[in-house]
This record gives structure tokens, sequence and C-alpha cells, in this order.
């Protein structure tokens, strides 16, 4: 296992092998992926942020394919549920089934216990299925009938949501909302980029590119690049504007219910994930910026007359981040 914590926050990027990982691990998903580079960054950020993802984008535009492409690189696990209206909470985290030969009852585990968790279309299944991957998603384990198991690490949830049907679909409360550190909009492809992904699938390829993929690491190294990057260094002053951003939200008159702490929290996490993907052990203003919209977006709601006036949740956020003075570096 390779040990990235040996090497000072403040190495060149050249020479850090936490940055070589990360890559390695953006460009074998860049050959499956194509077209969704800002995507790719931001999921990566969250897995070493050790966080979950809610991704939102209308159907087709390979969300499996990237959780897939994922596990692949670290020789991990990924598991999908499809969630319907008739699912039940032991469809997810699994139940014990009286087993008539041996006279006992037996574990039958459910998809939950993997490396990569895709939640396909959480929002369609009722509050008490969806509230069965609280636990999971906070603490890492799963309690069935009173017995607690731990999930092998790294864990990580990515749900999604399709941003146009509504009919038949439960909202997530906030309470769920705020367990995903990030909310990732997946939107279509360039044209060029389209143009290659329609060729792929036709042809022999597409399936080509999926089998060329390799592991470059193993889960126990992404654990210690998770570990390397909570290591990274992080200036009060940015702390603090990271705070400070957070702070405005709850202030602002187009903003009827603000980010909590939790929020501040997931902007400083991923703002040490976002400089670990650009080659510095120690995080600047700039990173916290560029987290802002994927970490706040599904944190905030907006007044009722706002929404109505055709204001989205971005433009506002915007709005706020670019009234919040930065420290200056």
């Amino acid at each position: 296992m390779s040990d990235f914590t040996q090497h000072s926050p403040y190495e060149a990027p050249q020479s850090s092998p936490l940055l070589d990982l990360i890559q390695r691990m953006r460009a074998e998903i860049r050959k499956v992926i194509i077209g969704q580079d800002t995507v790719i960054d931001q999921v990566l950020a969250a897995l070493l942020a050790g966080g979950h993802i809610l991704l939102e984008g209308k159907p087709g535009l390979g969300k499996t394919h990237l959780v897939n492409t994922l596990a692949k690189t670290f020789g991990g696990h990924s598991g999908r549920i499809q969630f319907t209206p008739d699912l039940m909470p032991s469809d997810v985290t699994g139940f014990r089934m009286f087993d008539m030969r041996s006279q006992t009852f037996q574990l039958r585990r459910g998809p939950v216990f993997t490396n990569l968790l895709l939640a396909d279309e959480i929002n369609r299944a009722p509050a008490k299925t969806q509230a069965a991957l609280l636990e999971v998603m906070q603490e890492v384990q799963v309690t069935i009938d009173g017995e607690t198991l731990r999930l092998d690490p790294p864990f990580m949830t990515l749900a999604t949501q399709n941003p146009v049907e509504h009919e038949g679909t439960y909202p997530l409360p906030e309470a769920q909302l705020d367990r995903f550190i990030m909310k990732i909009l997946i939107d279509y492809p360039g044209r060029d980029a389209e143009c290659e992904i329609v060729s792929r699938a036709a042809s022999e390829a597409g399936r080509a590119a999926d089998r060329s993929v390799v592991p470059v690491c193993s889960p126990a190294e992404i654990i210690a690049a998770q570990s390397a990057t909570s290591a990274i260094q992080v200036m009060p002053e940015v702390v603090g504007y990271a705070v400070a951003i957070a702070q405005a939200t709850r202030d602002a008159r187009a903003i009827g219910l603000g980010t909590g702490t939790r929020g501040a929290i997931s902007l400083v996490k991923i703002g040490k994930a976002f400089a670990v993907l650009n080659g510095r052990g120690y995080v600047i203003p700039d990173d916290i910026k560029s987290a802002a919209l994927p970490v706040l977006r599904h944190r905030v709601q907006l007044t009722p007359e706002v929404a109505i006036s055709g204001q989205n949740v971005d433009e506002v956020l915007r709005g706020i981040v670019d009234s919040v003075p930065a420290p200056r570096q």
C-alpha cells in the first residue's frame, strides 16, 4: 500500500504519488466516459473526501457506466439498486431468512454491501426505503435484526435523480440531502464528444474501451489517499472564508433556508480534494469557490417568490459567493 502521508503537504506536484494516482484514475475513466471531465473530477473529489454524491441528469448520460468504471480503477466492487415505489428497506440492506435445511436464520446481505453503490432514481422510493440508506451513508454500517454489520471501506453512495420526471416521486427530505457531500449535475456532452460516444456505442469500440480499463490501485490505497487528503493543510483564513459563504446563504433574501454547519464542513473537505486534484498540498480560496455550487446547491432552498421568478439555485449561489470577499493569499 502506498503511504501518501509520508510526503510533505507542500511538495512539488510532480513528486506527489497522490497526484500521480489521481491522474492515472482519471485517465482510465476517460477511456469510457467522454466529454464529462468536470463531472469526473467532482466524483474523484468526493471519493477523496470520503463523501456521497447526488447525481442529477437525464437518462442515458452514462451514470451507471461512471460508477462501474470508477470501481474498476481501484479493483473495488460496485452495486446497483433500482429504486421503485414497492422497494422495501430489506431489499436495500438485507434480511435474515429461515433455512429449512439447517433450521437456522441465514443472513442475506443486501446490495449496500459493496464499495460503490449506485442508488438509481432514489426519489422513486417512499421515505422509509430512502431512510434505509441513512445509517449506511453516515456510519458505514447496517443493522439487521439487532446485529450491526460493518461495510468494507471504501464505501460511497452515488444516488441519481431525474430532473424532468416528478410524477410518482418522493422528494428527499433535507436531513437526507445533507448526507450527500455534493450534488453533481450531468448535462449533455458537446457535439464532438457525442459523435464519438455514438460511434463507439454502434461498434465494437465501446466494449473494447470497457475492457481496456485496468485497476491502477487497490481499495487500501484509496483509503490511504483519503487519509492524505484529510491531512491537507487549510489556513484559518480559508476556513473562515468557507464559513462566511455558508453564513451568507442564511442571510440572503433570495434564500428561505440556508445551509447548516455541515455545508461549511463539506466546503472545506471538497476544497482539500480540489487542492489534491490541482497538485497542491494546501487549500486556496479558489478551491472553496469551485466547491461552492456542487456542495451547496442541494442544501439551500429559494424563497417562493424567487423560485417563481425563474431564477435557479446556481444563479443565486453565484451571486452570494461573489459577494463574499475572499482572503488574500
